[in-house]
């Protein structure tokens, strides 16, 4: 079993920036994606970016790109992200979730574990 622990959301004016953190621990050895989706009320679940553990190719959902980077840090088992230039359409609780596979990307489906969320709040 994985376990994920998201930290860092919060309130931030438009035009602002946060850096969210993804805790992993358990069977981290296992993974090979992980990936960040945001869901804002009334909304499906989106996908945001994602980052291979191997090689740390990366991709982002077409709303953020130029503005939001997933990165990694292998020792701490943790991958983070950077969020920039911040809207008030990027309101939403962000989830961390990880996949066995490296095909995972933007596909919910394919993810195993997912964190419990943490809430970003981009005020106008």
């Amino acid at each position: 079993q994985v376990l994920l622990v998201e930290s860092g959301g919060g309130l931030v004016q438009a035009g602002g920036s946060l850096r969210l953190s993804c805790a992993a621990s358990g069977r981290t050895s296992s993974l090979n994606t992980s990936g960040w989706f945001r869901q804002a009320p009334g909304k499906e679940r989106e996908f945001v970016g994602a980052i291979l553990w191997n090689g740390g190719s990366t991709r982002y959902g077409d709303s953020v790109k130029g503005r939001f980077t997933v990165s990694r840090d292998d020792a701490k088992n943790a991958v983070y992200l950077q969020m920039n230039s911040l809207k008030p359409e990027d309101t939403g609780v962000y989830y961390c979730a990880a996949a066995r596979i490296s095909t995972a990307w933007s596909i919910k489906g394919l993810y195993d574990y997912w964190g419990q969320g943490t809430q970003v709040t981009v005020s106008s």
